[in-house]
């Protein structure tokens, strides 16, 4: 039985495949605003845009554990000090890109790992790079539930501005 058809199920469910648990990574993202993503509830509070900064850095270090090669993020900064360029369609369509960009080369690097090496720990790790990979994809889900209750919020907050 090859054991990555399950995974790769997982992967797809909790980022853009048909999944049972409600709206996935990029469902939750669908038709959100530069505007939108930009908001956050408060000091500290991290935006919709900050999400998607940050899922794209962990898929990018998950690649990079789970491969053992290296290559650099394709944004400045590391996971939540990223800066988010002010808002505009073109960045946060670029910004977006990216993360299906990260997400698809994850998802090939799976894809290639010889059936052994899935259950093995890359060097100097502790978990195996299946728990990487199942990690990654819980933290999709995570966030996309985080960012679908982002968006109510800046409902609840463009609604009350405008009244």
């Amino acid at each position: 039985m090859n054991k990555t058809i399950p995974l790769r199920l997982l992967q797809e469910q909790s980022f853009d495949g048909s999944s049972w648990h409600g709206p996935n990574l990029r469902t939750s993202l669908a038709g959100v605003t530069p505007a939108e993503a930009v908001w956050s509830p408060g000091p500290g509070r991290p935006s919709i845009w900050q999400i998607v900064l940050h899922c794209a850095y962990w898929k990018h270090r998950v690649w990079q554990r789970i491969t053992g090669r290296r290559a650099a993020f394709p944004r400045q900064g590391k996971d939540w000090d990223m800066a988010v360029p002010a808002p505009s369609s073109e960045a946060w369509n670029r910004d977006r890109r990216m993360l299906h960009d990260v997400h698809a080369r994850l998802t090939s690097a799976v894809d290639e790992l010889p059936q052994g090496e899935l259950e093995s720990a890359p060097d100097g790790q502790v978990r195996t790079r299946m728990l990487h990979v199942v990690g990654i994809t819980l933290h999709d889900t995570y966030h996309a539930g985080q960012i679908r209750l982002l968006r109510k919020l800046y409902e609840g907050a463009a609604g009350v501005a405008s009244s």
